[in-house]
Order: C-alpha cells, then structure tokens, then sequence
C-alpha cells in the first residue's frame, strides 16, 4: 500500500472556516476522504530490529548448538521415540485444542482461523534456551524444533485443511514457504556449527554455552518488548482471544507433559517436550495472517500471536522459576544432581528416547 486511507468526519462550522477538511501533508482531498503519506517509522523500525534479532538469534543458536551432542543428536534421529511423541504433541495436540476452544468460547471466524493458525505452526526456537535453563534433554529439543519446522510445511495444510473449512476455505489462507524454510536455514546452519565446536573443542563450547543462555535470555524478552512496541496501537481485541491467548499455551504445556510421561519418557524429556509444545513460532503466525487477510479482517485478529506470544513466555518463565525452586529445595549437592540424571538416564536402557518403562525402573 503506498497510502493509507483515512476517514475523518468534521462539523458545518469546521468545514466553513476551512477550504479543507484534510491535514495540510495530505496528498488527495476529496471532501471528508484524505490520502496521507505512509508513515515508514514503524516500518524502519520493524526492519532494522528484525536484522538485529534474526543475528542475536542466530547466535543463541550456535550457543545451544554448543550443548549437543553428536552422538545423542543422531540417537534421536535414529530412535526418533522423542520426536514421535513431540509430533504427536504439535500437530495433534495444539490444533486439536485451538479447534476446540475456538469453539467452545465462540469466536468469530475469523478470529478462529487466527488461532488454528497459531495452534498449527511448528515449535519456536525460544523453547531450545527455556529447555536449557530447566534442565532439559538439549539433543530432543533441537531435534524436535528441527523436525517439527521442517515437518509443518506438509502438516500445516494438513491441519488447516481438515479443522478450518467449517469457517473458511483453506485455499484462503497463504502459507509462506520460503519462510518456513529460512527458519529451518536459521535453525540448522548455526546449530550444525554449534555442534562442531562442541566436538572439537568442548571446553570452548562450555563458555560458548554460557554465554548464549544470557543472550538467549534477553532476546526473548526483548522480542516481547518490540512486538509491544511496534502493535502498540491494535490492542484493543476481543476479550475472547485475549482469554483464550492465556489458556492455550499453558493448556499446551500442560497436555504436552503429561503426554510425554503417559509414553514413558524421562522427567527432563518430558520437561523438554512439555515446553517445545506450548511454545509455538509465533512469528510465523503473524507472517501468515499478514499474507492471507485483508487490513479490516486483520483489526479484528492480528494481535492474538503477540497475546500468545506474551502468555507462552510468561508461563514458560513461571515453570523456569518453579523448577529452580525445586532444585533448591530438593537437590541440595553436586552428587544428587548426578544421582538424579543417571536415574532418569538408566530408564531409557540403551534406548536414546526412553520409551515405556517397566514399573521397577520408574
């Protein structure tokens, strides 16, 4: 759009005084309809901040890269227990329980859509740096976030297709592939480097590790901290998305932990899984709505992945604190740790993604 159409209504008495009913920088006058120049502040800022993250992101990446394991990494490949159950978390779970709150709190269908959407899209990259602060199995969450980014390009018009076509035609919505690929790309290259510099020189990689986890920690504050910036002015939405933007992540790591120790995995997985469940790309989200809807529909929706976005970090912070004043409690020496992660390490049997386990070893 090269403009932006605005209509403003003025009084008898304001247009007599006046030859224009317009701001003096319009560009087209036609009686109360004014053409004024489009505003690039938000759009530079927009572009400058997104260069900034998409480099710092990068760089967290590499960092959790740093903390993988080739040998693990592709134990989970090739016993992909782990990645099957986080597939069956994010692409069974999450759209089935947008579907369903999208019905059970009545939103418009176009609001429904947007959080079909947000419940169909791949885990986000932030879940790799929560997973690392609570512990997590670091080799399942890389490798989960990989494959779910790589396996939504299929699975997304999958789930679309199949739970919003009672609200609109699937064929509306634009999937941007180029997109969901150059996540993958920015996922995968500075991982894969990460993960060589863990082989070679492991004692750099440790400081690396470090390092990042700070790093990644900002960031994610502070994409939080931009998108308030940049959306400050479309927050006023339906109360309905705003209460179904809070229940919906936390529904998603909840249903996502508890799945994971239903098929018999280790806590720290189902840590692991829990978060890389209810944490979803939100950014991908926006992108989509942005391709697929036109300004009017998007007043009524575009807020709700900056909403879910909040509420998922936001919970995902309450279990890091939770954790961490469980281990404080709980796991008072160096010696315990060890105890605990050989115990949990010992139910997997050789298996790299544990699996169901005897009662005796739980």
């Amino acid at each position: 759009m090269q403009a932006n159409f605005l209509s403003q209504q003025f009084n008898a008495s304001s247009l007599a005084e006046n030859s224009t009913a317009c701001p003096a920088n319009a560009t087209i006058c036609d009686g109360t309809s004014c053409v004024l120049p489009e505003d690039n502040f938000n759009q530079t800022l927009s572009v400058v901040l997104s260069t900034v993250l998409t480099i710092m992101l990068a760089l967290v990446m590499f960092s959790m890269g740093c903390n993988v394991e080739i040998k693990n990494f592709l134990g989970h490949i090739k016993r992909p227990w782990g990645i099957f159950v986080g597939f069956l978390c994010q692409f069974g779970i999450m759209p089935l329980t947008a579907f369903l709150l999208s019905l059970a709190f009545n939103v418009l269908p176009i609001q429904a859509v947007v959080v079909m959407i947000m419940g169909c899209c791949p885990g986000g990259t932030a879940s790799n740096v929560i997973a690392y602060w609570v512990d997590g199995d670091m080799d399942l969450s890389i490798s989960m976030t990989t494959c779910s980014t790589l396996l939504a390009m299929g699975m997304m018009p999958l789930c679309l297709f199949i739970y919003t076509k009672m609200w609109t035609d699937a064929d509306a919505i634009v999937l941007p592939y180029d997109s969901i690929g150059l996540s993958l790309v920015a996922l995968v290259v500075p991982v894969s480097f990460g993960i060589f510099v863990n082989h070679k020189w492991p004692s750099k990689a440790k400081i690396i590790l470090k390092v990042g986890s700070i790093v990644g920690a900002v960031l994610i504050v502070l994409i939080a901290v931009v998108g308030g910036i940049l959306y400050q002015g479309a927050w006023i939405i339906s109360p309905k998305l705003w209460i179904i933007g809070t229940i919906f992540p936390a529904a998603g790591y909840s249903l996502g932990f508890f799945l994971a120790r239903a098929a018999g995995l280790s806590w720290h997985r189902c840590r692991t899984v829990s978060l890389e469940t209810g944490m979803q790309n939100t950014q991908l989200c926006s992108t989509i709505v942005q391709l697929s809807f036109t300004p009017e529909q998007l007043e009524l929706m575009f807020t709700f992945p900056l909403i879910y976005s909040i509420f998922q970090l936001l919970f995902a912070l309450l279990i890091l604190g939770g954790y961490r004043l469980y281990r404080r409690h709980r796991v008072t020496t160096k010696t315990d740790v060890e105890k605990i992660e050989q115990k949990e390490d010992s139910k997997s049997n050789g298996k790299i993604n544990g699996g169901f386990v005897s009662d005796e070893m739980k």
